[in-house]
């Protein structure tokens, strides 16, 4: 945030809360802080905006469909297998990241950089505000993955612009439509279900097949990922999370 301008601000209040100005010799931004604005102003706003019915998570997995809605049967299911996804939140690392380039890194919420204190404790927190909630008023949760390669290790989904095709299905189903078939991880949409106008010759009927693929033996390995992932948090793991990923590997050995 800082040097964004040519000209410092005379004077501010600083993410401490301390006056600021140019001569204080510190830094006004702390070093990981972001940059919002509120969408209300904004003319090309969509309707509803801001509504709690609906979110999407990014997330990367080489298994994940493009997109895919994660499951909501019963009160128990449904606060589980929501924080089932934000807690096994996973990239594979790059170049720009420490590690070993493809390697899968959970960060859990997006959040592990920025949580002051143990994650376990986190996700218990996040499991009693939906015990406390209006159970009506939960969002619905979509997982987005535009990275998935095909045997030569190319991306078969074109991403960028044509990422909105995929959001576009997620808003339907906010909204009661978007056709989508149950399993294992989910509700994936149906073939035909996003709208690929255009992009036909770049993304052909075979192409989607595979993208909205659920491989069970694959996502075996998802569970074992994530397994090993919760098993860093020792006893402090809420046991709804596991009892939730019980429950995942159960349906992909069904």
């Amino acid at each position: 945030m800082e040097e964004m301008t040519a000209d410092k601000p005379a004077h501010l209040t600083d993410w401490k809360g301390q006056p600021w100005t140019p001569e204080s010799g510190t830094p006004a931004a702390h070093p990981n802080a972001r940059f919002t604005a509120p969408a209300q102003p904004m003319p090309v706003r969509r309707r509803g905006v801001g509504r709690p019915q609906g979110r999407a998570d990014l997330g990367h997995s080489v298994r994940r469909p493009p997109g895919y809605q994660r499951p909501t049967r019963d009160r128990g299911q449904r606060l589980g297998a929501r924080y089932v996804l934000g807690s096994a939140m996973s990239s594979e690392k790059t170049a720009a990241a420490a590690g070993t380039v493809g390697e899968v890194r959970f960060d859990p919420f997006a959040m592990l950089p920025f949580c002051g204190y143990n994650m376990a404790d986190y996700f218990q927190h996040w499991l009693d505000i939906g015990d406390n909630a209006d159970q009506s008023k939960l969002p619905k949760l979509f997982w987005v993955n535009w990275f998935r390669r095909d045997e030569d290790g190319s991306f078969m989904w074109p991403g960028f612009g044509d990422n909105s095709r995929v959001l576009k299905w997620i808003v339907e189903r906010v909204d009661g439509g978007g056709d989508a078939v149950d399993t294992p991880i989910g509700k994936v949409p149906a073939p035909g279900a996003i709208d690929r106008t255009g992009i036909e010759d770049d993304v052909s009927d075979e192409t989607m097949e595979k993208l909205l693929a659920v491989n069970p033996t694959s996502w075996q390995q998802e569970v074992d990922l994530i397994r090993a992932h919760y098993a860093t948090f020792g006893d402090r793991l809420p046991a709804r999370l596991a009892a939730q990923l019980d429950a995942l590997e159960a349906r992909l050995n069904n």
